[in-house]
């Protein structure tokens, strides 16, 4: 099913939004602000987000510049009360795919949202390429050099969230949080032996997914193959 994630700290508007698109149905996330949208861009099922212009804690086309700077490849439409010439050519600069001005009806927004979803696999691509790694997202499986290697689902996910935090340190309870967050019964020890797994797939040296001791670990974009 298509996932598409809605982030607006206007909670009427929010659940109207995914009210009408689960109607249609598509399975909606909402985040309310922008700690807790950077947290679901990382969902590994997502097809398009909606991303609203002013959030609380943060703008949102700074949200979307970060995004598109870690490589994010997913369409998005960007809302806001804003509806000057200056302000369309901004939101699009900064990487949103389509615009659409509050208020709005929602038949509009389904309509954007199709349009957007039909738009070919090669413009919408599913892979992300940081350093020396190449992610396909639709195979689950990492291009490095002139091998490749298929990854388990969690597998998966660990190096994604690495490839899109590059050289930033992450302690195994930070990795724990954000790939298992949802599992009660994970724990520190699955999060080491899927790290385990994975080095042994693509990086038996540690030279990329490096320990930095006593701290945690990091995906180093500055190793050569």
């Amino acid at each position: 099913m298509t996932k598409i994630l809605i982030v607006d700290d206007d909670k009427g508007l929010a659940d109207l939004v995914q009210q009408t698109l689960t109607h249609e149905n598509y399975e909606v996330e909402i985040a309310y602000d922008g700690r807790e949208a950077q947290e679901k861009f990382l969902i590994p099922e997502l097809d398009l987000i909606i991303l609203d212009w002013q959030l609380p804690d943060a703008s949102g086309i700074a949200l979307l510049q970060e995004y598109r700077r870690a490589n994010g490849q997913l369409p998005v439409i960007m809302l806001t009360g804003k509806d000057a010439v200056e302000d369309k050519e901004t939101g699009l600069d900064s990487g949103a795919d389509d615009y659409l001005t509050k208020p709005f009806s929602a038949k509009e927004l389904s309509a954007r949202v199709r349009a957007l979803l039909r738009r070919p696999s090669d413009v919408l691509s599913n892979d992300l390429h940081v350093g020396n790694f190449l992610l396909d997202r639709k195979q689950q499986k990492v291009r490095f050099g002139d091998s490749s290697a298929k990854l388990l689902p969690k597998e998966f996910q660990l190096l994604e969230f690495l490839m899109r935090h590059p050289n930033q340190v992450f302690s195994a309870e930070e990795l724990l949080n954000r790939i298992w967050s949802s599992e009660s019964e994970s724990t520190l020890e699955a999060t080491k032996s899927t790290l385990k797994r994975l080095r042994k797939k693509i990086d038996p040296d540690g030279e990329f997914i490096r320990t930095v001791h006593g701290v945690g670990f990091l995906f180093d974009t500055e190793r050569k193959l």
